[in-house]
């Protein structure tokens, strides 16, 4: 299927920046963009909420409107503007979605603060009491009881905890997460 005269008008509205056109073209490709990141988290096993459904239609617009609506300048009209937004928009999906699911293997996280607590509440099986927390600490390794306590109870980031105890900033996640299974072994063992 070749460019519309409707998507070409779109596309000549948005480069030459006239006012309301960028509101006209995520109005009429923010559905395409959606379907594009259900579909692509559902052919990944990726359960994906609301927020990262935005998160990464964010990213698509983000790159669309790099450098001056680089990729759209691209665009030959070779086919529909739909099919290039949908191979555009699968190509940014895939490359964040590969970039987050590395990221939460190595420890490192981009949730919200109240994701994060719920985390580490459901990781502790529910120990709330820091006092109790301390307590479980003791008992690992006092390198590995540092870096959790920084970073999952002081909130600092892996270069910090890095500079401040004089570790790799890559071992961090790894270390961190070898003491987080740690803590729930012990935290089963005791129930």
């Amino acid at each position: 299927m070749a460019l519309t005269p409707i998507d070409r008008t779109l596309l000549t509205r948005c480069l030459e920046k006239e006012p309301g056109a960028w509101k006209d073209f995520v109005d009429r490709f923010m559905g395409l963009f959606v379907h594009v990141v259900t579909h692509t988290a559902h052919s990944r096993s990726i359960r994906v909420t609301q927020e990262d459904i935005d998160d990464l239609c964010a990213e698509v617009f983000v790159t669309l409107l790099a450098n001056d609506f680089a990729v759209l300048r691209q665009f030959r009209g070779k086919s529909s503007l739909a099919t290039y937004l949908t191979v555009v928009a699968r190509r940014v999906i895939v490359r964040e979605m590969s970039q987050r699911r590395m990221a939460q293997a190595m420890g490192h996280t981009n949730a919200s603060p109240e994701t994060i607590e719920r985390s580490l509440h459901a990781e502790s099986n529910r120990v709330a009491d820091q006092e109790e927390v301390e307590r479980r600490l003791h008992g690992l390794d006092a390198q590995e009881a540092d870096i959790v306590r920084q970073f999952h109870l002081e909130g600092r980031s892996y270069r910090e905890i890095s500079s401040g105890l004089g570790v790799p900033q890559n071992t961090i996640g790894p270390t961190s997460t070898r003491a987080r299974a740690k803590l729930r072994g012990k935290v089963e063992q005791e129930q």
